[in-house]
């Protein structure tokens, strides 16, 4: 028998792994919201068929440039840079309560005196 939780779990890894790879792994696409999708799937296409981050950096540099001019043509303003990739310190577990040592079950009031000795609710 399987617990829910552990079913969820199931569930989700096969959901990611049903994904595509790029999916997974693709960065967003700077000046997606000027694009079609399959605008947007070519670009991807194309960084991933790149021999070297060298070529790339030029395809990159290449899409910047024609987003910009696109955004101007259409009176939208682009950053100038592309929103940075990866890494970084991002909204992750953060400090809270978790498992470890710390304010958990407690002392505790109880339910009243107890059966031990002397305290007997009829005596």
């Amino acid at each position: 028998m399987f617990r829910p939780w552990l079913m969820s779990m199931l569930i989700a890894v096969f959901v990611v792994a049903a994904l595509p790879a790029s999916a997974q792994t693709d960065p967003p696409v700077y000046g997606r919201q000027l694009m079609t999708k399959q605008e947007q799937m070519e670009y991807q296409q194309k960084m991933r068929a790149a021999p070297d981050a060298a070529a790339r950096e030029e395809i990159r540099a290449e899409h910047h440039k024609a987003m910009q001019e696109r955004a101007k043509q259409q009176g939208i303003t682009l950053p100038d840079q592309p929103p940075a990739r990866g890494g970084g310190a991002g909204r992750g577990m953060g400090p809270g309560q978790g498992m470890g040592a710390g304010q958990g079950m407690g002392p505790g009031g109880g339910m009243g005196r107890g059966m031990g000795p002397g305290g007997a609710q009829g005596q």
